[in-house]
């Protein structure tokens, strides 16, 4: 991998942070949620309220958590956060043992106080991977803010670049593999890009030993009871 000035370079999203200033943001991180609808998909849905994932996209956020594994000794704290009851998203959150889940919560902001009292975290420590106005309030209080992009709303984009709610805003959208295009600059902006890519290749003892500790926790899912965030399985 080269300098960081060669991965602004490289990647053809909106910096609005030099790539430094995301490496420092980086150090501070514990934590990745990720919004559903029109981040990990274009936002269609289909007759039963799901849209799907990719596993370009599911790749990406794996070497991501490795990645944070190889420089802290550590896996992440990572969730999914949505307006909407998705049965995709379910799946992916099992499949990927993801340790929560939150749907059909409206008021994001309540849901960034409830991750941070539930899990010991600080709104500094959380990476938030988003894309539409539901969002914004969650984004704005978050370490690190990642706004998938898409021509459709220019004025929004601006309007998040004008509030200071984003540090890139993908060049991708949803449909065509955001998520790896900022899983790949946040891995190349952090360092061990090479070596995160050979142990996953290569299926070596780190990543077997990061793979174990991965898969040990199972998704909680929350969702709003009475404008209340509670624990509660999905029917």
């Amino acid at each position: 991998m080269g300098t960081l000035n060669e991965v602004k370079d490289t990647f053809k999203g909106h910096f609005q942070v030099e790539p430094q200033v995301l490496a420092e943001k980086l150090s501070k991180i514990k934590a990745f949620v990720f919004d559903w609808d029109g981040v990990f998909n274009d936002g269609k849905k289909d007759e039963h309220g799901s849209s799907p994932f990719g596993e370009v996209d599911s790749m990406g956020i794996n070497m991501l958590r490795f990645n944070h594994y190889l420089h802290t000794g550590k896996t992440p704290f990572t969730a999914i956060l949505s307006g909407e009851k998705n049965k995709a998203s379910f799946a992916f959150s099992l499949r990927e043992h993801f340790n929560a889940v939150y749907y059909k919560v409206t008021n994001k902001k309540e849901a960034l106080v409830h991750v941070c009292q539930t899990n010991n975290l600080e709104p500094h420590e959380i990476a938030f991977f988003f894309d539409d106005i539901l969002d914004l309030s969650f984004a704005e209080r978050c370490g690190l803010r990642i706004m998938v992009g898409r021509p459709c709303n220019p004025f929004l984009i601006e309007y998040a670049q004008r509030k200071n709610l984003a540090d890139y805003i993908t060049a991708a959208d949803g449909s065509s593999n955001a998520i790896r295009e900022a899983t790949e600059l946040l891995i190349g902006t952090r360092g061990l890009y090479d070596e995160t890519i050979q142990h996953r290749a290569y299926f070596t003892a780190e990543y077997k030993a990061y793979l174990q500790m991965r898969n040990m926790p199972e998704p909680v899912f929350y969702t709003d009871v009475h404008s209340e965030i509670k624990f509660q399985l999905p029917q």
